[in-house]
C-alpha cells in the first residue's frame, strides 16, 4: 500500500478562558483514559469545516455555524498512530445547545479546563496542538525526525 497521510480535525470549544476535553474509553490502552478534543477524521468528499461542524454535533451534541471556526493551528504528526496525519485545529467561542457526551462507549466524561492548565493525561497529539494555538503558532511538527 502507499503511503498516505489521516486529516484528523479538531474542535476547540472555548470558553470563558477554558476548553473542553472529552476523556477517551479506548480498547487500546495506551488511549484508554485519556484527555482528547472533540475530533475526528474527515470522511470521504467532505470539507475540513464540514468534518468539524460533524464532528463536534457526533461527539458532544453542539451546533456549529462554518463561519464561526477559526483555523488555528495545523500539526504534521508521525506516530500518533497507525499512520502519519495533519490535523487542522478549529478553535471557536459561538455554538448551539449545551455539550453532552454522545458516545459513551468512546468516551467516558466530558470537563472543561482552564487553557493553561490542561490535564497530564492529555494525549500528546491535541496537547501539542492546544500549545501551538495559545503560542499563536500556524504550524508545528510532532513525532518526525530532525
Amino acid at each position: 500500500m502507499a503511503d498516505r497521510h489521516l486529516i484528523d480535525v479538531h474542535v476547540l470549544l472555548v470558553r470563558d478562558g477554558e476548553v473542553l476535553l472529552s476523556r477517551r474509553r479506548d480498547a487500546d490502552p495506551r488511549f484508554d483514559g485519556l484527555w482528547h478534543l472533540p475530533s475526528g477524521k474527515l470522511d470521504a468528499g467532505e470539507s475540513v469545516l464540514g468534518g468539524a461542524v460533524r464532528e463536534a454535533a457526533e461527539e458532544v451534541g453542539v451546533v456549529i455555524e462554518r463561519g464561526d471556526l477559526r483555523h488555528v493551528h495545523t500539526f504534521h504528526a508521525n506516530g500518533s498512530g497507525v499512520e502519519p496525519r495533519l490535523g487542522l485545529f478549529f478553535e471557536v467561542r459561538r455554538w448551539s445547545g449545551e455539550p453532552v457526551n454522545r458516545e459513551p462507549e468512546k468516551c467516558s466524561e466530558l470537563r472543561w479546563f482552564g487553557l493553561d492548565a490542561l490535564p497530564e493525561d492529555t494525549l500528546s497529539y491535541p496537547a501539542a496542538g492546544i500549545t501551538g494555538y495559545l503560542a499563536g503558532e500556524s504550524f508545528g511538527l510532532l513525532g518526525w525526525a530532525p
